[in-house]
């Protein structure tokens, strides 16, 4: 796919957790405009679900596009191509003629199936000998479909496709059930070593029974997934015809839009999720039997570690314990979070022995099932402050540990981080999380990293770059880099080493005694 010189604006639309993003790149990465509309992250008729209108993505889509091109800088005539990038297993089902059944099950959703499928014959016994057979047990509890089985049955019936936000979107866009293979992060039969659908005998047909016919057909990233319909132009004011191209999930362009692409530079994404990746041409487990997802890049692994509600964990302290920064904030005429830096610059290194573990979320098997936050170190000059710094500590730490894991994996020591997401933009997080790593720690020139990573797969789809290596150093430019400090890096050091590291293992009999004792942990 080529285009005319006239045509060198790319779209890049952004369906992120609590909103939409439209922006606009020209071929070198550069910021030419963008919008951004807001939205409640997710409802919870119940407890542990979070669930969301998917017309509501749809619409907010429509009016962060209408809002970016009513700026006279964007001129539609010069739009060469849009693409899209959305929040990671999200679940959409709808009928055949893509018209949702029922709202979507959000990522952050918890609902679980009571009887799940198990794997039988040689593969369970296998996951048995393994000891696996618990997470393999907890990925078919995790899987939306068979909880929509369970409690859902007459809806469960009328499924004709099942889809991620992402391909629900495209459709919405092409008229075309097609997704990218970089999108397929969640509970599903996919192989992500062949990026392709499981074959027919594979085990995860047995614990995600999905009819393959309701999967979207699959393409790499910068390849096209259509032409946008004349429905979607009058929605969007795009153009009708406009080539859409296949991106990546969110954390993968986000990794992608920060310049990390080779083995040895950390990607790490401070979002709603705090992530650290490590980009593979080279098929690696992060853990041994646990898969690693698509890169934004065609042909390429991202090894995550994940913190699953990571700086969510920046909006529970607001909304518990901010109230002073909030008013100020609004006195100002600027975001609370910036403030939140003075809270980080008042606490030494350390917090003065608290220390947090951010396992607000349970996980799969590193964390476990089990996993619960802690904090320890209590002491009677503690603040809010020493609270808030433990916090943001406590996620270097896990982020540390995990990229860790996955360098001792890959065999390939660590030089340098690039950072990413919403809690990047913080230059206190940024230096201490260069203290806490060792490592220095880059910026790139805007901070829509995901928006960046997915007009990087369309400059090259649309034929502005070669190929994804060509087109980073040409479209990613770091805009500034914290350097550690030696003596606070050692102090951090120790901490990791003699109290972070042994804390999960010293807490896993007590949370698992929890987990009898309560059930399993709720959102």
């Amino acid at each position: 796919m080529t285009v005319s010189g006239a045509a060198d604006t790319i779209v890049a639309i952004d369906v992120g957790t609590q909103s939409v993003r439209a922006i606009a790149f020209d071929p070198r990465g550069t910021v030419l405009g963008g919008a951004r509309v807001p939205f409640e992250p997710y409802v919870s008729p119940r407890p542990g679900c979070a669930e969301q209108d998917p017309d509501l993505y749809w619409r907010s889509l429509g009016e962060a596009t209408r809002r970016l091109l009513a700026d006279p800088a964007i001129r539609a005539d010069a739009i060469a191509g849009v693409t899209l990038t959305t929040q990671r297993s999200t679940v959409v089902i709808t009928d055949a003629a893509g018209m949702p059944l029922r709202p979507a099950m959000v990522w952050l959703d918890q609902c679980r199936a009571a009887h799940p499928p198990q794997v039988r014959g040689g593969m369970g016994l296998l996951f048995r000998v393994l000891g696996l057979r618990e997470t393999v047990a907890g990925f078919a509890a995790d899987c939306e479909a068979n909880w929509l089985r369970e409690t859902e049955p007459a809806t469960w019936k009328q499924v004709r496709h099942y889809l991620g936000l992402s391909g629900f979107l495209t459709h919405r866009l092409v008229g075309r059930f097609v997704d990218s293979t970089a999108a397929q992060v969640g509970y599903l039969p996919f192989d992500t070593k062949a990026f392709d659908w499981a074959g027919p005998k594979d085990w995860k047909w047995q614990v995600a029974p999905l009819d393959r016919a309701w999967l979207p057909e699959l393409v790499p990233p910068t390849a096209p997934l259509g032409e946008l319909t004349a429905a979607a132009a009058a929605h969007t004011g795009l153009p009708v015809g406009l080539p859409l191209v296949a991106a990546a999930a969110d954390k993968a362009c986000e990794v992608l839009g920060s310049g990390a692409i080779t083995p040895d530079v950390l990607g790490l994404s401070f979002g709603t999720a705090a992530t650290a990746n490590v980009t593979s041409r080279r098929y690696v487990e992060p853990i041994p039997l646990i898969p690693p997802f698509p890169a934004a890049i065609p042909g390429a692994w991202s090894l995550e570690t994940q913190v699953y509600r990571g700086y969510w964990m920046v909006e529970w302290f607001k909304r518990e314990f901010g109230d002073r920064e909030v008013a100020a904030a609004a006195a100002r005429g600027v975001a609370p979070e910036t403030l939140f830096d003075d809270l980080v610059r008042a606490v030494p290194a350390g917090s003065d022995g608290l220390v947090l573990q951010p396992y607000w979320s349970p996980g799969v098997r590193i964390p476990g099932p089990e996993a619960r936050g802690a904090v320890i170190g209590f002491q009677a000059g503690h603040t809010r402050a020493h609270l808030y710094r433990a916090m943001l500590e406590g996620l270097a730490y896990a982020l540390r540990e995990g990229a860790e894991r996955t360098a001792r994996r890959t065999r390939v020591p660590l030089t340098a981080a690039r950072i990413a997401g919403g809690g990047s933009q913080s230059p206190a997080a940024v230096q201490l999380t260069a203290d806490v790593f060792g490592l220095p720690v880059g910026r790139a020139h805007t901070h829509e990293t995901s928006a960046l990573g997915a007009a990087i797969d369309a400059a090259v789809g649309l034929g502005f770059h070669a190929d994804v290596a060509a087109a980073v150093p040409e479209m990613v430019r770091i805009a500034d880099t914290r350097e550690p400090d030696a003596a606070t890096h050692a102090h951090y050091d120790e901490i990791y080493r003699d109290v972070y590291l042994p804390m999960y293992g010293r807490l896993r009999p007590l949370y698992q005694a929890l987990r009898s004792i309560n059930g399993p942990a709720r959102t």
